[in-house]
């Protein structure tokens, strides 16, 4: 574990309010006030603070990453703007941000490679404030690996799942009684076969390429029931699954222990339908969605659809991102990267994916993008853009609008929301 009087000194300094220019958040009850006034909607924004952090998805020169940590902001309910609220400075690019069930704790996995003479990234514990959604650093530990680019909070409570991406490894980490975490319970390193640089079902003329030089474990998560884990790497091609013990915190390979994508197509992202029986899995080189019948029982997966993450007819380069599936389960989202899109995909009745149309992102590479809590407006982190865009969701057409808001924030990576009249 890192020393807390380091992790304090080295990684975080806590600021309410930035030079007075950042309003802090108004809590108080006044009267006639609805209690969603008085307690607002948080957004945290995970974001890009360093120059090496800000190249990681590209082979070219960018300048340093414009993210200053995490960004709080709070958001208009009615029209979803966001206004600056707070900002808890991080100088080792927390890229990604998940909350524990009850939403009094937020985890951020910190994309760097090292930490002081050690090659590994951290993980950060905070406690959130019940009435002003501030942070409070807990306490930050190894990753288990370089370069941690994705996190998740096992659906027990007790454990943070983590991706390292330059590590080609996931780690899991105890959650203690006060929220903080513990050193690392198990870690497993991803090794095999690396794939082509050409993805196989590559849009025609793409020259995407981004992780096939070495194992590159980029996402990780429990099924809904918390009895398997999946993670992907992108440079081996493979959805692994493991069985996972959640009284001691133990990753054991399943039987088979992963899934193959095509080679070179790189899995990225993915996510569960509410159904539980449906996966859908977005390929970064390849721009691809593979749908997956999942059996709980076994964790075994079944691939039975694949379909392009870009409009029909579409060539040249690309590199996707994220995908999320609607509350409802009507509708998919997927990112596109240089291509700018959100790609809006309607479930048929035994999950198979059909093309609806796609939403310009108003920004440079959409790296993530988010709901709001009500499903009814979704934000895009535009990397490169350095900002937010807002669009209002169409929950009938699973159409995207734009609102016409923009937040600026440097190398915006992640957002989430904490709804303070719901959770406190």
């Amino acid at each position: 574990m890192i020393p807390h009087d380091y992790s304090r000194r080295a990684f975080l300094k806590v600021t309410s309010a930035v030079a007075g220019s950042i309003p802090l958040l108004s809590v108080s009850l006044v009267s006639g006030q609805s209690d969603e006034i008085a307690r607002p909607l948080i957004a945290y924004v995970g974001t890009y603070t360093s120059p090496l952090q800000n190249m990681r998805d590209t082979q070219v020169d960018l300048p340093p990453g414009n993210g200053r940590g995490i960004h709080l902001f709070q958001v208009d309910r009615a029209t979803g703007a966001m206004t600056p609220c707070g900002l808890h400075e991080m100088g080792t690019s927390p890229s990604a941000l998940a909350f524990n069930e009850t939403r009094t704790h937020l985890y951020s996995a910190n994309e760097t490679e090292r930490i002081g003479d050690k090659e590994a990234g951290s993980v950060s514990a905070f406690a959130i404030h019940p009435a002003e959604g501030t942070l409070e650093l807990l306490n930050t530990v190894s990753s288990g690996g370089k370069g941690p680019a994705h996190l998740s909070v096992h659906p027990s409570g007790r454990f943070v799942l983590v991706a390292n991406y330059f590590g080609g490894s996931v780690a899991v980490l105890p959650i203690l009684a006060d929220g903080s975490l513990g050193d690392a319970t198990d870690i497993q390193e991803d090794a095999g076969k690396v794939g082509p640089t050409t993805a196989t079902n590559a849009p025609a003329g793409s020259f995407a390429f981004s992780g096939h030089d070495q194992p590159h474990a980029h996402m990780i998560e429990a099924d809904p029931a918390g009895r398997f884990v999946l993670h992907v790497d992108l440079g081996l091609d493979q959805i692994y699954v493991w069985k996972f013990d959640d009284k001691k915190g133990v990753l054991t390979p399943n039987a088979p222990p992963a899934v193959a994508l095509p080679p070179g197509d790189g899995p990225r992202h993915f996510h569960f339908h509410p159904n539980g029986r449906w996966l859908y899995s977005l390929q970064e080189e390849g721009s691809t969605i593979v749908l997956f019948d999942y059996d709980s029982a076994t964790g075994r997966l079944n691939s039975r659809q694949t379909i392009s993450s870009l409009p029909p007819g579409f060539a040249g380069s690309n590199f996707c991102s994220g995908i999320l599936v609607s509350a409802d389960g009507r509708f998919v989202y997927a990112g596109n990267r240089l291509h700018d899109s959100i790609g809006i995909f309607s479930v048929g009745e035994t999950g198979e994916l059909s093309f609806v149309g796609e939403e310009w992102t108003r920004g440079n590479y959409p790296r993530s993008f988010s709901f709001s809590p009500t499903g009814k407006f979704l934000y895009s982190c535009n990397q490169r853009g350095d900002n937010i865009a807002v669009f209002r969701v169409d929950q009938k057409s699973g159409s995207l609008n734009f609102t016409g808001h923009y937040t600026p924030v440097g190398n915006p990576s992640s957002i989430v929301f904490l709804d303070l009249a719901r959770h406190r």
